[in-house]
Order: C-alpha cells, then sequence, then structure tokens
C-alpha cells in the first residue's frame, strides 16, 4: 500500500481524497449517479486514511492523530493510532465518530446497509503491515490481499446494490490483482519501508536477492521476476473480467475502468523492460482508454 499526492497539512480530510486522481484506477468519475460518486468517495476516503496511517503518511501537523484523540507525543505509534481509528469506525455504526473522513462515510453505511466487517478487514492488512515485512509463498501473499484489497471491491458492489457471490468471486480475482500490479509498480518505495511484497520462494526460483532490489536499475534476474508476478496478475485480471459484462449502464463503465487500470499498469510495467527499480511504471492517459474500450468489447 502506498501514498498518492500530497498531503496538505491543514485540511486532512481534503487532502486524503485528493490522492484520488493518482490512483491506478477511477475512483468515482463522473459519469456515476451523484449518490454513487458521493459514497464511492466516502469509502475511498477511508480506505486512503487507513492506508496513510499504516504507512506512516498523514498529513504532517498532527492532525488526523488530533481528531482521532491520540496525543502528540503518540502520534507516530501507528498501531495505537490504527487502535484510535478502528474505534471511532464503530461509531460510525453506533453514534457519531470524530474524524470528519468517518462522519463522511456514516451516511453511505446508513444509505446503503454497509456492515463493519469490509472496513475492518483494511484496518487488520495495515495491522499486518506493522508486524509482517515479507511474505515466504504466493498464497500467503494473496491472504494479505484478501484484507488490503479485496474489501474495496465488495464496498462497491455493495453501494451499488449488485454484490452477488459470482460477483464477489469475480471482484476479489480484479482487487488481489490491483494490489499486486501496485506493490509491482512500488517495489522501490516498499523497500524503503523494509517491506517486501515479492514472494521470498519466487525470489529464491529467479535468483532474486534483497540486495538486488536496492539497486538504481534491475537486472535480469529481477526482471525475469517481475514479468513472472505480472503474469499472474493479469491472469487474475482475466478471470475477475465476467464481473464487468455482469452489469449493465454506468457500473459496468466504471468496473471495466478498473480492470482497465490494472492492464494498463502492466503493460506500462511491460514497456519498461520490467525495471521497476529506475521508478514506477504508470500507463498514459491514451493507453487507459484503449484499454476501458478493450474491456468492454469483451476482448483478453
Amino acid at each position: 500500500m502506498t501514498p498518492a499526492g500530497t498531503a496538505r497539512a491543514g485540511d486532512p480530510e481534503r487532502s486524503t481524497l485528493d490522492k484520488a486522481t493518482d490512483e491506478n484506477f477511477p475512483v468515482a468519475p463522473f459519469f456515476l449517479p451523484r449518490a454513487w460518486r458521493a459514497d464511492l468517495m466516502a469509502v475511498y476516503g477511508f480506505a486512503r486514511l487507513v492506508d496513510d496511517i499504516g504507512d506512516g503518511d498523514l498529513a504532517p501537523g498532527g492532525a488526523d492523530a488530533h481528531l482521532l484523540g491520540v496525543s502528540p507525543e503518540e502520534a507516530e505509534d501507528r498501531l495505537l493510532l490504527l487502535d484510535a481509528f478502528e474505534t471511532d469506525l464503530h461509531r460510525v455504526f453506533d453514534s457519531t465518530p470524530r474524524h470528519p473522513l468517518l462522519r463522511r462515510l456514516q451516511p453511505t453505511v446508513r444509505r446503503t446497509g454497509l456492515t463493519p466487517e469490509p472496513f475492518l478487514g483494511l484496518i487488520a492488512a495495515n495491522r499486518q503491515d506493522q508486524l509482517v515485512k515479507r511474505y515466504e509463498t504466493y498464497d500467503d501473499l494473496v491472504a494479505y490481499c484478501e484484507l488490503s484489497a479485496n474489501p474495496v471491491g465488495r464496498l462497491v458492489l455493495s453501494v451499488t446494490g449488485t454484490s452477488t457471490p459470482e460477483r464477489v468471486r469475480r471482484s476479489d480475482a480484479v482487487c488481489t490483482a490491483l494490489q499486486i500490479v501496485e506493490h509491482l509498480q512500488d517495489v522501490a518505495e516498499d523497500l524503503d519501508r523494509d517491506r517486501i511484497y515479492l514472494p521470498a520462494e519466487d525470489m529464491k526460483r529467479f535468483h532474486v536477492q534483497e540486495a538486488d532490489l536496492a539497486t538504481a536499475t534491475a537486472g535480469a534476474s529481477v526482471r525475469a521476476l517481475v514479468a513472472y508476478e505480472a503474469e499472474r496478475a493479469l491472469n487474475l485480471l482475466n478471470e475477475g473480467t465476467p464481473l464487468v459484462g455482469s452489469v449493465h449502464g454506468r457500473l459496468r463503465l466504471l468496473l471495466a475502468g478498473f480492470v482497465a487500470g490494472g492492464r494498463a499498469a502492466i503493460r506500462a510495467i511491460a514497456a519498461a523492460e520490467y525495471d521497476v527499480l529506475s521508478g514506477p511504471p504508470k500507463p498514459g492517459k491514451i493507453q487507459l482508454l484503449r484499454e476501458v474500450g478493450v474491456t468492454l468489447r469483451g476482448e483478453g
């Protein structure tokens, strides 16, 4: 999980929501009904803020910690902040939350009948980030994505009233893929945080040492490893793509944007010849739009 955009110390709510423009996928595009846009931005605000707490990327000045009732002396304690954030989350469901982003979320919860579970999953993922810095197997990484990514897709389906078991299964595949792609883009940044989301068993298979991830450009072994993980992510996206055709109207376009964002990011990684260490490969808008068209036409 990584930061996006630049925080403004004076307005923690705005500084968090402004990061939506830097994501790989559209968060709440203009073509959606106004109520959906408001609900999706409320969900995004929660997800982005909990990631920023877990990554230590809150706006400077301690405003978020103060809103959550955490003293300045303890404002750098991420686990304590996550505990305080979870306490405030429960207020969304039974009283009045303290943080403005959670107050923004409360009408969405009431209107759409959201439950605490997906939100608690996102908090649990960020707790795990404080305690687990390496993943031995791909299955271990997928289990982490079940907490860190899949709840977001489930929330989108719930907000739009389109959740079914099959759609949830497809959504989970897409969200896990998007998380893996983000990890690939941010290998160097994550390493700076002493985190590696490349499975250790795969690093051994491709003869990659941790020191190889700390170089300015990726060597052949690292590139081969990244290509392998990118192919896994693409396969997951393909598994989840039927989700797009299972809905109609503007929601279909939104979900196509999610899938297309992942595909475009994978293409950007490939265009960089899988060198993710010299900078995060990012797709351009034209590539993203092209991928949206491909996804809507049902092409692979």
